[in-house]
């Protein structure tokens, strides 16, 4: 493949500016991202080959967490799996104005389009309207259910009004979560702060994801939990 030149700083920007805030990077996805990024992309070349433990050795990170992180960055479609083998990984790792999600908020060419990115009726969009925005909030959660915090099976992936429909919830991305079948029917009328006490009280949550699950909470109301709005094309997409 032809050596590309690629502007470092640029990359660094559009990283900490749209890609990580957009996309909910954790502190082990910057480090895997970048580190895969300074291998590949930075060195004039589009794929790089690795095993999960290198990168955990190289960042001085526990296998578990750089094993989810690059599970996650594959599913955001941030690295492309080209080929995946015993002795480990082959992939594409995307710059951010390559990546669908970074597009769709307006960043083309490495230049931010003002508003498109952070459009000022976000918080009058009903989530529930299309596909695609109903998708957005799945990916939010990143296949979790936002309750139980299993992972979910396409099939079995709901949303859930955090405050019920019946006590006035709407359907904002504040009050919409993507859960498991399971917890959508046994929640029920309760509120989502109730319904984390009763699973941690059934054994099924600790004290830690507990109070994790409340500080989400807080974060959802204050609007810090935003999801990556869809493309402009897929907003007429209605199908169920």
């Amino acid at each position: 493949m032809q050596n590309e030149k690629v502007n470092a700083e640029q990359v660094w920007k559009q990283l900490e500016d749209v890609l990580a805030p957009r996309l909910h990077f954790s502190v082990v996805d910057r480090a895997v991202y970048s580190h895969l990024v300074r291998h590949s992309r930075l060195d004039g070349k589009r794929r790089v080959r690795f095993s999960i433990l290198s990168v955990a050795r190289n960042l001085n990170l526990s296998h578990g967490p750089v094993r989810e992180s690059v599970r996650r960055l594959i599913e955001q479609g941030v690295l492309r799996l080209v080929e995946r083998t015993k002795a480990g990984h082959l992939v594409e790792p995307r710059l951010p104005e390559e990546i669908r999600a970074v597009r769709a908020a307006g960043i083309v060419s490495g230049v931010p389009l003002g508003r498109l990115g952070r459009p000022a009726n976000l918080e009058k969009i009903n989530f529930l309207k299309t596909r695609p925005l109903r998708q957005s909030i799945h990916a939010r959660e990143r296949g979790l259910c936002f309750y139980c915090l299993r992972r979910i099976p396409v099939r079995m992936k709901c949303l859930d009004h955090v405050i019920p429909r019946v006590h006035f919830g709407r359907n904002s991305y504040r009050n919409l979560v993507s859960c498991c079948m399971e917890c959508n029917s046994s929640k029920k009328e309760r509120s989502a702060a109730d319904y984390l006490r009763w699973l941690y009280r059934q054994g099924r949550l600790t004290a830690i994801e507990l109070n994790k699950g409340l500080r989400a909470l807080n974060d959802l109301a204050a609007g810090k939990l935003r999801p990556a709005l869809p493309s402009e094309n897929s907003k007429g997409n209605k199908a169920a």
